[in-house]
């Protein structure tokens, strides 16, 4: 029996060359780039679109063409899918499983949990985050809050990170704001201006404890204001001299600056610290009382007399 041989047809050749080069050409463009960077992280900022995506990509040597991750992430669901963010890419990755993860919102990356503390400075806050963000420039932040002392809500926050100076100032002074919004009733009632509410809030975090004691500070320092007394409080020589301690002497007490309330009356020019909410609610809601004078024993309790004589008594009393 004569068997014939079937030769290929010249389009089915044609189609299955073309077919395995389009898959060879897909498969070079689809695989990691041989230097992508390990333990990366990538910001897509909010309204980033594709075009500037796949160049970004293409130059941090994420894939190796921003034509093809186009296409790819076109098959995904196109511009509207991406989702901003920051990416962290521990290993290298195909173009294919990139365009998965920055359409699906897949970050990989997990956020700090950074806490500051009420009543510290902001150079201190600076220092903080300084610590624990590998992007926070210092110098920037100090920059950004220049005139923002007090004005920094000290909370407990999660940044990613590789979060910027910009974001944390932005996310702190937004946290004030929300704040003072929800008391804007009380605040207002209050009658003073904010600047005098925080300048008086920042003493108050420094000078008690308890929301009770604070309440009660509040009451004694709003009281010596009426009557024309200096406030006379160690707290703001910390703020003069740029230290984190309170131990003055009797020379201190003539120092010429704005900020010492043993030679002005008054409030100080500005906040010393970054109050906390307690510190700002005691301040507008203080308890009336008749005490001008208040000291603090060993153990934290706080001793209030109505005079100076009173004052002495509790001095040898609580602290000799």
């Amino acid at each position: 029996m004569n068997y014939k041989i079937l030769k290929p047809k010249p389009a089915l050749t044609i189609f299955s060359c073309a077919l395995t080069i389009l898959i060879l050409i897909y498969a070079i463009l689809n695989w990691a780039p041989s230097n992508f960077p390990r333990e990366t992280t990538i910001r897509i900022k909010n309204g980033t679109n594709l075009n500037s995506l796949s160049i970004l990509l293409k130059n941090s040597s994420l894939i190796r063409s921003a034509t093809f991750f186009k296409f790819v992430v076109t098959l995904n669901g196109g511009q509207k899918k991406i989702i901003a963010g920051d990416y962290f890419f521990r290993t290298p990755l195909s173009a294919a499983e990139l365009a998965s993860r920055i359409t699906k919102g897949k970050f990989a990356i997990t956020s700090l949990k950074i806490t500051i503390p009420e009543g510290i400075r902001t150079k201190e806050i600076a220092k903080i985050f300084a610590s624990k963000l590998k992007e926070f420039n210092v110098n920037e932040f100090l920059w950004l809050a220049r005139d923002k002392e007090g004005y920094l809500f000290p909370d407990t926050y999660l940044f990613y990170p590789q979060t910027r100076a910009q974001e944390v100032y932005d996310t702190m002074t937004d946290n004030f704001n929300k704040k003072i919004e929800a008391n804007k009733d009380t605040i207002a009632k209050f009658g003073r201006p904010l600047k005098d509410i925080i300048t008086m809030a920042s003493i108050v975090e420094k000078e008690a404890n308890t929301f009770e004691d604070k309440k009660m500070v509040a009451g004694v320092l709003w009281r010596r204001i009426k009557i024309d007394m200096p406030l006379q409080v160690d707290v703001t020589f910390s703020f003069i001299y740029g230290t984190t301690t309170t131990k003055i002497y009797l020379s201190d007490l003539k120092v010429a600056s704005p900020y010492n309330t043993y030679i002005n009356k008054g409030l100080p020019p500005g906040p010393i610290t970054n109050p906390g909410l307690n510190s700002i609610i005691a301040t507008i809601t203080p308890t009336d009382n008749p005490y001008l004078f208040y000291l603090s024993d060993k153990s934290g309790i706080m001793h209030y007399a109505i005079n100076h004589d009173g004052h002495l008594v509790n001095k040898r009393k609580y602290l000799q």
